[in-house]
């Protein structure tokens, strides 16, 4: 019995003194957690919320049961509900969600780097919101792992949450029974919800819950943006950290009407006539219907476009470090071959073919096709990724930095630098990536990880005995190079916007319109 006591009472004392005494036992709102390491903590599965299965399946996340004891998470929790990885292309298992982790519903789990030593400091957060097109993807993926940052002196989380149909699926009788009377942004709310438990429960591990940065790429990214125009998002982080992600294009963000057609059709193809008998389905069966459901305006989550609440100076005021990749850019049908591309060139622009022409060559169909890929970047990720931070600029009070990425990494076959590639180097991860790097590709990727580091620390990316980065200004453009050198020069894409003035979208891509 005395045992028993001075075991209880020896726990007791060691969380409260975590301070001091660099516990890897730590308390939360839900329980106590243990993690593992040494200099650098690391805590893996925690709970964010509830489970959402069974009647919680496409409802908002729900808080989480607490727990007696100490629970050990030390294993990464389950990756969201989504097909197998299969390598392909420049996206192999690093860039993949590991092939050993479970797949499931339960999921809503976040990660934890911490540097043990405090100091009587509390360290800034970076919070990691994976991309995969909002149907794939985990916080576990090697190349996003947190430690190498959390040495640099911050606190690193990374998440999971809903995707796919499970995350997106918007439905009238959904709606009906929500008390917003909305459905289908469940994955943005599982990211809102797991940045009010960083807010809550971060300083127990060393974090500043007022100096949080919320980091994402692609879908993650995409992500960002609506919670920095939402209301429900107002106050839980400080800074933003974009990388090739942006959605300003009303097509690309339905209504909320148009979701819930949606998903009267996937019932009907499911052969369910009531929202029980789709959440009875197995979640396997659900997969087998899962086309991209992207965030949508639903006056709750997303009260209005982006660029509107923009427009109107209404967004979440925040710091903002932005840019994107020189491999960025999809093409959804084959390209079409020089000499077609040129006639169609002529068809639309006419005398001011010549211009696009040179802006876009197409001398033989490689060339052809790697400019109508170049379209495709600079009318999405580069345009995007500009008007963001022009808005920004215009309509906030807070900073703005701008990067453009070009570094491909060495080895064959060589992609260049393809759409999510930068991440590796962002979070100097080079170590966990099977390729040959050079010692340059080790100090760009040191350098990257510094400037990432210092933005999220203090707004400002620059440092110590890092090459200049200037603020970005519209009129200006200056953006920072990360590349064969580290370089400030002029957007690389201003002369297309130049082009297309004040409609990019009548890109000649080979793509459906």
């Amino acid at each position: 019995m005395k045992k028993a006591l001075f075991t209880c009472f020896f726990l007791i004392v060691n969380v409260a003194a975590y301070s001091a005494v660099d516990s890897l036992i730590v308390r939360t709102t839900a329980g106590l957690v243990q993690g593992s390491g040494g200099d650098i903590h690391v805590f893996k599965g925690i709970p964010y919320a509830a489970p959402p299965v069974g009647n919680l399946r496409w409802k908002e996340p729900q808080p989480v049961t607490p727990w007696e004891g100490v629970r050990k998470c030390t294993v990464f929790g389950p990756n969201a509900m989504q097909m197998p990885p299969i390598p392909s292309n420049a996206y192999g298992p690093e860039i993949l969600i590991p092939k050993e982790g479970q797949i499931s519903e339960d999921c809503l789990y976040l990660n934890i780097w911490a540097p043990a030593q405090l100091n009587g400091k509390k360290r800034p957060v970076i919070v990691v919101i994976h991309g995969g097109g909002f149907t794939a993807g985990s916080g576990s993926i090697a190349l996003l792992n947190g430690e190498e940052l959390a040495k640099k002196g911050v606190v690193v989380v990374s998440i999971n949450y809903r995707l796919g149909i499970f995350g997106f699926l918007a439905h009238p009788e959904l709606s009906a029974e929500s008390p917003h009377h909305v459905s289908g942004n469940y994955g943005i709310l599982d990211q809102i919800a797991a940045l009010k438990w960083v807010k809550e429960n971060i300083t127990s591990f060393g974090g500043d819950p007022d100096n949080i940065t919320a980091q994402g790429g692609s879908a993650g990214s995409c992500s960002i943006q609506v919670m920095v125009v939402s209301p429900l998002a107002k106050g839980l982080f400080r800074r933003v950290i974009s990388e090739s992600g942006s959605s300003f294009k009303p097509e690309v963000t339905p209504q909320l009407k148009d979701a819930e057609q949606e998903g009267l059709t996937t019932m009907n193809k499911l052969s369910a006539h009531t929202t029980a008998e789709m959440r009875a389905i197995p979640a396997d069966k659900l997969l087998e219907n899962n086309p991209r459901r992207p965030p949508l305006i639903d006056g709750y989550v997303l009260p209005d476009r982006q660029i509107n609440i923009f427009l109107q100076g209404k967004q979440n005021d925040v710091d903002l470090l932005i840019g994107y990749n020189e491999g960025d850019g999809f093409m959804e049908e084959a390209p079409l071959p020089a000499a077609t591309f040129i006639a169609e060139a002529k068809r639309k622009f006419g005398s001011s073919a010549d211009t696009f022409l040179r802006i876009y060559p197409a001398g033989n169909d490689e060339e052809a096709a790697q400019s109508q890929q170049h379209i495709s970047r600079d009318l999405t990720f580069a345009w995007e990724s500009y008007i963001w931070a022009k808005l920004q600029s215009q309509k906030g009070q807070s900073k703005v930095y701008f990067y453009y990425f070009r570094r491909g990494a060495p080895g064959q076959p060589y992609y260049g630098a393809f759409h999510g590639s930068q991440g590796a180097y962002a979070f100097h991860n080079l170590h966990k990536w099977d390729r040959p790097f050079e010692a340059w590709d080790e100090t760009l990727s040191k350098d990257m990880s510094s400037y990432w580091v210092n933005f999220a620390a203090t707004g400002d990316p620059n440092g110590k005995n890092l090459p200049d980065w200037p603020r970005f200004i519209a009129q200006g453009t200056k953006v920072l190079e990360l590349g064969d050198q580290i370089k400030v020069k002029p957007l690389p894409a201003m002369p297309s916007f130049g082009f297309f003035e004040k409609d990019p979208r009548v890109a000649l891509t080979g793509t459906k319109k």
